[in-house]
């Protein structure tokens, strides 16, 4: 009688049920009084509909999960099917992080412990569990109301969360064991949610750019538009998207730890008390600074009492980029990143460090100086993610961008004029670039909220060319050009045009400089030139 209620009355043809609610089928329409109210799960139009839950007369909750899994960080949103609307959001540390702090060490991991891939499984999808507790807790929802749920993330964390061996992504070719949408069972992965729920993981586009970054693409829309927009998630493995409505390409650009934080000398990861802003007087090349947890700058009255409490304890990846580029706006360093050691004479600010120059961002304890070998990171790290953008824009057969749109967390912080003066991204109007936040998240909630959204995701991704940096024989020559601030043959008119850059000038490793002095090259650029070969 259910069946042929659903049949007359909502056009459904032929609905299957899942097994566990057909035994409590009568008592259910008996308690509700012969009414009920059934939850119709059919993902795609070619689906069977299926009856996943039942309840006595008039259910009307609903809700969902969307998830974006990070290598640092899980983000979780508990959302009405029925409006839409946030109910909660939660987020919490990736316990992940005790096995390696980024992704190729939690690899290595896996190669070399037999319950590495195990160990790591079970903690991510005992943090997702606990994360449900605390949106539950916060919207006022049981976990039997939840029906659905969307999950995306990088490759390494799509395959641990699904609890598939990543081996194969810690080197090439990077094959991803599973490349298209999962369609499950909730209680396949031992979530505890509504025993009918399923999950949904959007496509991953590439061995090493992911169903988060197929998120972004969903969210931020490349492929809805005529403009060429360019989108970077920055982190320790940069991933990045350039496309429009005619066509969208994608890689992913080994960056490192350094703007995380790791390999700086003072860095840190963004924490109360660690400097996150950077301004230095180009007369006296004295800084001033802001740290997370105080709106005051650093010299501003009541600075040393709105610290109090966490200190000045570092640099975090947003402070580092801004205090390399007012470096180099100040002329403390060289186009080539190398700091100039005759300025000693004018500042007490830049010592001698063994055969370099640093500059000393903060006197007394801790004492926070910027290296030489702190700008090599930098260095390094934006030339890889700019080499990147730099072979996606030659496959796109442009010599420009019109858009750009930095993504995750870390993007939410970086100023975009640093980023251009610094030389990660390619020129570009200011008042184009943007930060979207969360876009991962973002992308989840459209496909839990809109089935339409996953078909277009699927084909889109389907259509996206995958470009492996790693097997392209010029991105060791756009990343030797791409180690100079903001580039050795690239031009910057429309930041030009809003900034002041300074001449330029050559300076050798040990800090003398001269308008045309040959300079040492240092090891990683001999290196990477010797790569071209």
């Amino acid at each position: 009688r259910l069946k042929i209620a659903l049949m007359r009355d909502w056009g459904l043809k032929t609905p299957e049920f899942d097994f566990y609610p057909l035994p409590q089928v009568q008592g259910i329409l008996r308690k509700g009084n012969w009414t009920a109210t059934a939850a119709i799960h059919k993902d795609a139009d070619s689906d069977i509909a299926r009856v996943i839950a039942l309840w006595p007369g008039l259910k009307n909750e609903a809700y969902g999960l969307a998830c974006d899994i990070g290598s640092t960080t899980i983000a979780m949103h508990l959302v009405s099917l029925l409006s839409g609307r946030v109910a909660a959001s939660s987020g919490t540390s990736n316990p992940q992080i005790r096995f390696g702090e980024d992704l190729m060490s939690r690899v290595s991991y896996v190669m070399m412990n037999p319950d590495g891939r195990e160990g790591m499984t079970v903690a991510v999808r005992e943090a997702i569990s606990g994360l449900v507790d605390k949106v539950c807790a916060e919207g006022n929802v049981h976990r039997n109301d939840i029906l659905d749920a969307v999950f995306v993330g990088n490759p390494i964390m799509h395959h641990l969360f699904l609890g598939i061996d990543p081996t194969e992504l810690g080197g090439a070719p990077f094959a991803l064991a599973v490349s298209g949408a999962v369609r499950i069972k909730a209680s396949d992965l031992g979530l505890k949610l509504n025993q009918g729920a399923r999950l949904y993981m959007l496509p991953c586009i590439a061995g090493h750019v992911g169903a988060d970054a197929a998120a972004v693409t969903l969210s931020e829309g490349p492929h809805r538009q005529d403009e060429m927009m360019l989108i970077v998630d920055v982190g320790t493995n940069a991933e990045i998207v350039l496309g429009n409505r005619t066509r969208v390409v994608a890689a992913s650009s080994p960056t490192g730890p350094a703007f995380e934080g790791a390999e700086i000398s003072g860095g840190q990861r963004a924490a109360p008390g660690a400097i996150e802003r950077v301004r230095i007087d180009p007369d006296t090349l004295e800084p001033r600074y802001r740290v997370i947890g105080s709106e005051l700058w650093s010299d501003q009255p009541g600075f040393a009492e709105s610290v109090q409490a966490t200190g000045v304890t570092g640099i975090c990846g947003s402070g580092i980029i801004e205090v390399i580029a007012e470096m180099y706006l100040t002329g403390i360093i060289s186009e080539d990143g190398v700091v100039d050691g005759s300025l000693a004479a004018r500042s007490p600010r830049i010592v001698p460090n063994g055969r370099t120059f640093s500059y000393v961002l903060k006197d007394g304890e801790p004492k926070i100086t910027i290296t030489q070998n702190d700008v090599r990171a930098i260095q390094l790290a934006k030339a890889a993610l700019y080499a990147g953008t730099k072979l996606l824009m030659e496959k796109q057969h442009t010599d420009h961008v019109d858009r750009i749109h930095f993504a995750g967390a870390f993007g939410s912080f970086i100023d975009p004029k640093y980023a251009m003066v610094l030389g990660l991204i390619p020129d570009c109007d200011l008042d184009k670039v943007s930060a979207v936040g969360n876009a991962a998240g973002a992308g989840a909630r459209m496909a839990l909220l809109n089935r339409g959204y996953r078909r277009e995701i699927e084909e889109t991704v389907s259509r996206i060319e995958k470009i492996e940096t790693a097997l392209e024989s010029k991105f060791q020559e756009h990343f030797v050009y791409a180690m100079a601030l903001p580039n050795k043959v690239d031009p910057f008119p429309k930041l030009a045009a809003v900034v002041k850059l300074p001449p330029r000038k050559a300076t050798s490793e040990d800090g003398a400089v001269g308008d045309a002095t040959p300079r040492r090259r240092s090891r990683e650029e001999r290196a990477a030139r010797r790569g071209l070969g």
